[in-house]
């Protein structure tokens, strides 16, 4: 009898201000990695390093993120954060997602070098290795050594390395997982930056979020 597929969920956070291609590739090849049933496209309504101020208002990335994802058979957009009032914590977005799955999904939560070296700035951050795996997507100029100083090397929770640079598995089988994916050279910050001056957005990420960003005056 063929064995079970496993039930694995990937979380991919982000601002998405907006969503382009690079994002979207990221998805469709950490799935692929990882034999991911879902990805779910999670935008921060409040980011907790930024204020209001400093971001689209969470409706219109939502809608723009809708529109990336489209029809795809596992990508889906959760409004998970927007539902919650203040700042969009990852542990509580992590909590209320393994409340609601149960121990028999595995979570993935999908993030890049550069993001996990700062996780100890995080809310509650050593909790976060209690309730799922972690996906870490290479970054130019950083060094996959350098997570060692930020994994917790104590106790229970202690990781230790997994065979070549795979990763790191802590005593309860929680791993952090070393990823390499498609780095594509675009930013929302330089296609925020093209708006502004009124040039071309084409090819840089879907012509539905294009349109959108055009009609709605976006980044102007």
């Amino acid at each position: 009898m063929t064995a079970a597929r496993p039930k694995r969920l990937g979380l991919f956070g982000g601002t998405f201000d907006p969503i382009h291609y690079g994002h979207l590739r990221t998805g469709e090849e950490v799935a692929e990695a990882l034999g991911l049933r879902r990805v779910w496209f999670i935008p921060a309504a409040l980011p907790p390093h930024k204020t209001a101020r400093q971001v689209t208002p969470f409706p219109l990335r939502l809608e723009m993120t809708r529109l990336a994802v489209g029809g795809h058979p596992r990508f889906e957009v959760s409004d998970i954060e927007g539902r919650r009032a203040g700042k969009s914590y990852s542990i509580e977005t992590l909590r209320q997602v393994r409340g609601d799955y149960g121990p028999d999904w595995e979570i993935y939560f999908i993030l890049g070098l550069d993001a996990i070296l700062e996780i100890t700035t995080w809310k509650d951050y050593a909790q976060l290795f209690n309730l799922c795996h972690f996906a870490v997507l290479d970054r130019p100029g950083y060094d996959r050594r350098e997570l060692e100083r930020v994994l917790p090397r104590e106790g229970p929770q202690r990781f230790t390395p997994l065979a070549g640079t795979a990763g790191f598995q802590d005593q309860a089988g929680h791993k952090v997982l070393f990823l390499a994916t498609t780095l594509m050279d675009i930013s929302a910050t330089r296609i925020r930056g093209l708006a502004r001056e009124g040039r071309s957005l084409r090819f840089l990420l879907p012509e539905k979020v294009r349109r959108y960003i055009i009609k709605n005056k976006l980044y102007q």
